[in-house]
Formats: structure tokens, C-alpha cells, sequence
């Protein structure tokens, strides 16, 4: 495994695996053009390439909507300074998918998680992302990234993985508040809002990304057919409207659980692990 300290010559490899196009910058595009501007390789990887999104595959535009998802994504990754985007090829699940069908959720754990290791192989990648256990506000393909990013991480030997989270009390009161708004974002959590992201307890970092709010912005804006559909604004488009010192204070931070990691304070560096 290599080893670094910022400001040398030595770089670290970070990759970050996501269920569609556009979680990479909700999540983690903060974190992601930090890491990049500081000369360390960032690689993403997404598990499907979004079909199911807005005006999507249930009205028969999946095909052609993956395909704009793919270039969004793109130029989201060009502006987060990420040096490739790898995707897997699975389906787009959906929000509630039913029993069976050729999903991602449906996909078989081990074989994605091999060619999932292939690519952290291949990056010789210090660091994985992936999504919390609760696959953050419970979306089934997010929970099979983590299942997948888990075991893929074992596979390849990776030595740090950490799950994308948000303060699981600060999202309940997100919810809470859309759905007094009468805004549908605000029932879309499947698991239920007593499952979603994590407790403040486990969280190991807690990352400071105000200096790359504006590649962040760049990025989400960059997923422009999620922001619309059929003439409907949606919530990315309110986000994005917001003056910067409002998104800032929204989006100003990231978080995370170090998987097998007991927290002993709340680390601001996603390389502090490997760090001497």
C-alpha cells in the first residue's frame, strides 16, 4: 500500500462507488474535488447509469435518458477534477422496484463485487467510498452498493473504506420539513425515516468542504435532467438556486463511517488511516 502526507510527492488513489449518476456529487463531490485539487487520483464508478431516474424507464425513456445521465455525469466528474468514471452496467432498480426483474438490487453480490475489485485492482486504490449501511435514506440500489463496495474493498484488499453518510437526526428533520411543505422528496425514504443515514455515534469524519463549494455546485448542476420533469421543478433545482453563503451552509460538509473503525474523534481527513 502506498503511503502519503500532504504536500509530498506521494498521492493516494480514492475511488467512489455510487448507485446512479448524480449521487457522486450529493454526496461526496465536495470531498472528491478536495482530494483531486490536492494532486490525488479520484475515481468514480457508478453501478448503473440512471435510467430510472426522472421521465425515466417507467414511461418507456429509460434508453435515451441513460444515455444523457452517462454525459451529465461526465461533466459532473470534469468538474469535481476526477481522472475517470467507470460504469458497471447494471439496471437502474428504481426507488421501489418489485420482487424480481434485472435491477441492480437484484444482482448477485459477489459477482458485482468482482468486478467492482477489478477496478480497485487495476487503480491500485487506497481508498473506497460506498454508502452507509442504510444505504443513506434507503433507496435499494444504494443499500447494494455498500453490500457490494464492502466485499468488492475485501476482494482487492483495499485498505480503507469509507461508507457516505449524513447525521441521521439532521435528514429526519430534512424529511420532516419537505413533507410539511407538501414536497414528494419528503416521503422518499423506503426503508422508513427510522432507517436513514447513520447515528451521529459512528461517524468517524466529518470533512470541511467550503474551499470546493463551487466545484460541488458546478458538478450537481451538471445533472441537469434531474432537476426537471414534465414541466415539474424538482428538489435539485431548489438546491441549486440557493446564494452560495445558503448552499454553503447546507452542503458545507460531508461525512462519513470508516467501516471497522471504532470513532475516536471526528477525523477531517478521508486519508488519515493511512497517513504515517
Amino acid at each position: 500500500m502506498r503511503a502519503a502526507v500532504e504536500g509530498s510527492r506521494e498521492r493516494f488513489t480514492l475511488v467512489s462507488f455510487h448507485a446512479h449518476p448524480d449521487d457522486e456529487s450529493l454526496l461526496t463531490g465536495g470531498t472528491l474535488a478536495l482530494a483531486a485539487a490536492a494532486g490525488h487520483r479520484v475515481v468514480v464508478v457508478t453501478a448503473t447509469d440512471g435510467g430510472a431516474g426522472l421521465a425515466g424507464r417507467e414511461d418507456g425513456h429509460g434508453a435515451m435518458l441513460a444515455r444523457v445521465r452517462m454525459a451529465e455525469l461526465d461533466r459532473a466528474a470534469a468538474a469535481l477534477g476526477c481522472a475517470r468514471v467507470v460504469c458497471l452496467g447494471y439496471v437502474d432498480s428504481g426507488l421501489r422496484p418489485g420482487p424480481d426483474g434485472d435491477g441492480f438490487v437484484h444482482a448477485d453480490v459477489d459477482e458485482a463485487a468482482r468486478r467492482l475489485a477489478d477496478v480497485l485492482r487495476e487503480e491500485r486504490a487506497d481508498v473506497l467510498t460506498v454508502y452507509d449501511r442504510n444505504g443513506g435514506y434507503g433507496h435499494p440500489d444504494h443499500v447494494q452498493v455498500h453490500r457490494v463496495g464492502v466485499e468488492a474493498a475485501r476482494l482487492a484488499g483495499t485498505r480503507v473504506v469509507l461508507e457516505a453518510t449524513v447525521p441521521a437526526r439532521a435528514f429526519r428533520t430534512f424529511l420532516a420539513v419537505l413533507r410539511l411543505l407538501g414536497h414528494a422528496a419528503g416521503r422518499s425514504a423506503p426503508l422508513g425515516t427510522r432507517q436513514v443515514f447513520a447515528d451521529p455515534g459512528v461517524i468517524t469524519h466529518r470533512v470541511r468542504v467550503t474551499r470546493a463549494l463551487r466545484a460541488k455546485r458546478a458538478a450537481l448542476d451538471a445533472h441537469g435532467s434531474q432537476r426537471r420533469s414534465d414541466g415539474t421543478v424538482r428538489l435539485l433545482d431548489h438546491v441549486l438556486r440557493l446564494p452560495l453563503p445558503l448552499f454553503g451552509a447546507v452542503f458545507g460538509h460531508e461525512w462519513f463511517v470508516e467501516h471497522g473503525r471504532t470513532p475516536a474523534r471526528k477525523e477531517s481527513d478521508v486519508f488519515a488511516t493511512l497517513r504515517p
